[in-house]
């Protein structure tokens, strides 16, 4: 499936610091990031990950989508 959605992928340069950003459709952003559009509408309103508007359509920033996934608690191991 990261075929796919790297198939689909908008590279777009940043202005203000020259970094390429990895953009695609909204729905290909759930689906890379494993979350359905209510819950990608609330990281992007909390700013946990980046959307931008490119001719009307909703691309999500798939570098903020791998960065909020870095930034989740890790699941501790419970004591039998």
């Amino acid at each position: 499936m990261a075929e796919i959605i790297e198939a689909h992928t908008e590279t777009m340069i940043d202005n203000d610091n020259n970094k390429r950003r990895r953009l695609v459709e909204f729905k290909d952003g759930c689906r890379y990031g494993k979350f359905g559009k209510t819950k990608a509408y609330e990281l992007i309103a909390h700013e946990r990950i980046r959307a931008y508007k490119m001719g009307g359509k909703t691309m999500i920033d798939l570098d903020s989508v791998d960065e909020y996934h870095a930034s989740l608690p890790r699941v501790e191991a419970r004591a039998s």
